[in-house]
């Protein structure tokens, strides 16, 4: 009897392990926050500040120079058996701990913008692109949760002489991008806006005067003029999705796609009036992928079981195509190429999802597989760069018969405890690697 009542014990005490555990899980992809573990401090500022200038490939803002995921840099090494070479690296864009920050970079010419955080700061760094040395750093007080970190998620959108972030907690700044000047601030609580779970995500988009953001609440969209961050409209009502907003050119007009929590809308940039909206709402109100727009024609897709859809627009309409429901981009955008469209789909909380090519025009999928994990991918010099959430990059040839694997550099960051979310960006023949405190520069050309 006694020796019943221990194995009945031990199974009780295992069940009760794995439950503890499985609940450490969950809060952790809900609630958690990452640790920082960074011993660098912030270098002291070079005061000598170089000219602004432009490079031959700028990436500039979220997605690129045409918002597609692509780099016009040409010439790349396709060899990667000893990895690529190191050009910088820096450690320090977070400063103590739980001061997560996921948002990518922008690169132009020899100026590079990234955000990051200390306790109680949102922080900006300009460095520069080339060797990595500081230029100048920019700081405003901010209070923000904890879930992943207090830092900023959106990615600044360079615009000439100036640069625009959005913080996680609904700060919008405008920045000199020659010395860091502080030009404008503005929150989009203020207006009535409530900030979604996890924070503010979403990159800014500078659209002829105006800079574009979603609030949520009473404030979904808003416009800001750009030079003065006086507001020019605020539109519609609801949750704040977590995806930037995208230009579509329809009868020689230009609007704008809002992929927020409830809808992919479309609105007037002029007065941020709805032309239509597709209701799209997941779990927790999340969408955060960015849609591809190929002329009249939008695919857009959210995890959560929801899957992909395609659809033909117009001014006043739209046309469900087709759907896919096993094309699940929760946190990646698939990037399209020559009629097909490649890229991950699986829940981003963990290292495990498929890597799928699906013909644009009918949704259905060409293959799928399995061996590079989860992640995110850009497109340069005809190849697609994935990098999963341990920070292993692949070298893939798009086929649309078969997955062409042509090289992969292992670990290209060391010591990836947590789940390295930030995509890579290509700009000027170089390849920019962010993961929480880290930012890893590397030679992408021969």
């Amino acid at each position: 009897m006694k020796k019943r009542t221990k194995i009945i014990l031990t199974i009780i005490a295992v069940i009760l392990i794995f439950v503890g555990y499985q609940g450490y899980q969950i809060y952790q992809n809900v609630a958690g926050s990452e640790n920082i573990s960074s011993n660098e401090n912030i270098p002291v500022v070079n005061n000598e500040k170089s000219e602004l200038n432009f490079g031959d490939d700028d990436w500039s803002h979220w997605r690129g120079k045409n918002l597609d995921g692509k780099s016009s840099t040409l010439g790349i090494k396709t060899d990667w058996t000893n990895g690529l070479n190191k050009r910088w690296q820096v450690d320090y864009l977070c400063q103590d701990n739980s001061t997560g920050s996921w948002s990518s970079v922008a690169v132009q010419g020899n100026r590079l913008i990234v955000p990051g955080r200390d306790e109680n700061n949102d922080l900006v760094f300009c460095l520069n692109a080339e060797t990595g040395e500081l230029i100048w750093t920019g700081s405003y007080l901010a209070e923000a949760l904890t879930p992943h970190g207090k830092g900023a998620r959106g990615t600044p959108f360079i615009d000439n002489d100036r640069v625009y972030t959005f913080g996680r907690s609904g700060d919008l700044v405008c920045w000199n991008l020659l010395d860091g000047k502080m030009l404008w601030k503005k929150n989009v609580l203020e207006l009535g806006g409530v900030e979604p779970d996890w924070g503010y995500s979403i990159s800014p988009f500078v659209f002829e005067d105006k800079v574009i953001v979603q609030g949520g609440g009473e404030a979904l969209v808003i416009a800001y003029d750009k030079m003065t961050g006086e507001v020019i409209w605020k539109s519609l009502e609801g949750k704040a999705g977590f995806s930037s907003a995208m230009p579509i050119h329809i009868q020689d007009e230009t609007f704008l796609l809002i992929f927020h929590g409830l809808a992919l809308s479309c609105i007037n940039p002029a007065d941020g009036s709805e032309l239509w909206r597709v209701p799209w709402e997941t779990d927790y109100g999340v969408n955060s992928s960015t849609p591809i727009v190929d002329n009249d024609v939008i695919f857009f897709a959210s995890g959560y079981g929801m899957g992909g859809q395609a659809i033909r627009a117009s001014k006043t309409a739209y046309k469900v195509l087709w759907s896919n429901p096993d094309f699940e981009a929760q946190h990646t955008d698939p990037i399209l190429i020559d009629g097909y469209f490649y890229g991950y789909t699986g829940n981003s909380s963990r290292n495990k999802g498929e890597f799928k090519c699906v013909e644009f025009s009918t949704g259905k999928e060409m293959w799928s597989t399995k061996e590079i994990g989860n992640g995110t991918t850009v497109y340069v010099d005809g190849y697609l760069i994935c990098m999963d959430y341990k920070a292993n990059l692949f070298l893939i040839e798009p086929h649309k018969d078969e997955f062409r694997l042509r090289s992969k550099f292992e670990k290209a960051i060391a010591d990836v405890k947590y789940l390295a979310w930030t995509p890579p960006v290509i700009a000027n023949g170089k390849l920019y690697l962010r993961y929480l405190q880290n930012l890893s520069c590397f030679d992408l050309k021969k």
